[in-house]
């Protein structure tokens, strides 16, 4: 019997290995992710830079790390239109990542994307191909991704084109709006792979010496972004947030009420997940007109979650329903149950979770996210610990 290398072992059939004890899981302890805000202003440039440090005892995991924008559409003077106005500029398809020319990443001096100003282009065309409308009615919307009608792409008003126009209700009278998703920037996103902790990821030159520059994100035009028949509107960009995923490993390896705190939300082994949603006293009780089922926001406005001393997420969400500012609380439908930006999604979209539809899903065991690629197969070390919940 030959093999394809000397070291390589022989395998087992899954399905006929049926007396092996699964690996247990020791290398992850958790992760978070970690806001970090532009290191230049977002205000008087074109661009957008951020800088990730490493750090001593964390790894980075890139493939999961997250974009967050705030914008809204002005006039020429940088004023806000009203419904007198009459205005219909209309962001185009795909929003998030139309709005950039180019992204340069850097990592320990060395740029390692490729810098061509075909950024939306790449961004717009794997996404067409690669996702099922699953992934598009769900998650990707968080993204701004409406699909245009075809035949009728380039359309400045929005009563035929159905993407032109779900947009548009997003957007106009200089509504604020937000988007939130991954980077298409080949490599280093797309690796199922952590990095070094001694790895700086896109830091900028500082402290005297030249390093390489950080992860920068070039503005696109706003004719290119922007359909009008004024073609004078500009798209400002109010915040800027990188989320990104810092992994602890362990030692061995590196070496009525407005507010409530609710303590020892689960005790015992920690579960997996926690799915927070609220309803009606009448409806929980049971009545003939309250649907037991509709989940409702009571407009909530900060949520955290707590391993004993340690908060989950990072950054608490502070969802601002009133203001259709929510985006954070959606994702967690995604980032909590596994599903992020693969090509699945759920029923629920942008516009049906705040009316029935808002639960809340805590990653109770972070190390759980990177399971399916480090330890598919393995047991995990559970734990006892108590948990609790501010909202």
């Amino acid at each position: 019997m030959s093999f394809l290398h000397n070291a390589s072992v022989e395998a087992f059939q899954t399905e006929l290995d049926l007396w092996a004890i699964p690996p247990t899981q020791t290398v992850l302890e958790g992760g978070q992710w970690i806001p970090y805000k532009p290191i230049t202003s977002i205000d008087q440039s074109n661009t957008v830079k951020f800088c990730v440090p490493g750090t001593g005892n964390e790894y980075i995991d890139p493939a999961h790390t997250l974009l967050q924008v705030r914008g809204k559409i002005v006039d020429s003077q940088d004023l806000d239109f009203t419904a007198d106005d009459k205005n219909e500029a209309t962001p185009i398809n795909y929003l998030l990542h139309s709005l950039w020319s180019q992204v340069d990443v850097s990592l320990n001096q060395k740029v390692i994307s490729q810098s061509a100003m075909t950024y939306p282009y790449r961004s717009y065309i794997e996404s067409l191909l690669a996702y099922d409308a699953p992934a598009k009615n769900s998650h990707m919307s968080m993204r701004m991704w409406f699909k245009d009608t075809a035949g009728y792409m380039d359309e400045v008003k929005p009563q035929n084109n159905e993407g032109l126009k779900a947009r548009h209700e997003l957007t106009k009278n200089s509504k604020m709006f937000e988007v939130m998703g991954p980077i298409h920037s080949g490599l280093i996103f797309e690796l199922e792979c952590s990095y070094l902790n001694s790895s700086e990821l896109f830091r900028p030159r500082s402290y005297g010496f030249a390093i390489a520059q950080p992860i920068k994100l070039t503005r696109q035009r706003d004719p290119f972004v922007l359909m009008s028949t004024f073609q004078n509107e500009k798209l400002l960009i109010l915040d800027a947030t990188l989320l990104v995923r810092k992994e602890r490993i362990s030692p061995t390896v590196l070496l009525g009420l407005q507010d409530k705190t609710i303590s020892n939300l689960h005790l015992g082994q920690i579960p997996k997940r926690i799915i927070i949603g609220f309803v009606t006293n009448q409806a929980f009780n049971g009545h003939y007109q309250s649907n037991p089922y509709n989940f409702q926001h009571f407009n909530l406005n900060y949520l955290s979650l707590f391993d004993d001393t340690q908060q989950i997420p990072a950054q608490p969400l502070t969802p601002d329903f009133e203001r259709n500012m929510h985006i954070d609380a959606y994702n967690t439908l995604f980032s909590g149950t596994g599903i992020h930006w693969k090509d699945a999604g759920n029923v629920i979209t942008y516009a049906e979770y705040p009316r029935g539809y808002t639960l809340l899903v805590g990653k109770r065991k972070p190390l759980e996210l990177a399971a399916p690629r480090h330890c598919a197969n393995g047991s995990k070390i559970c734990k006892t610990i108590n948990n609790s919940s501010k909202l």
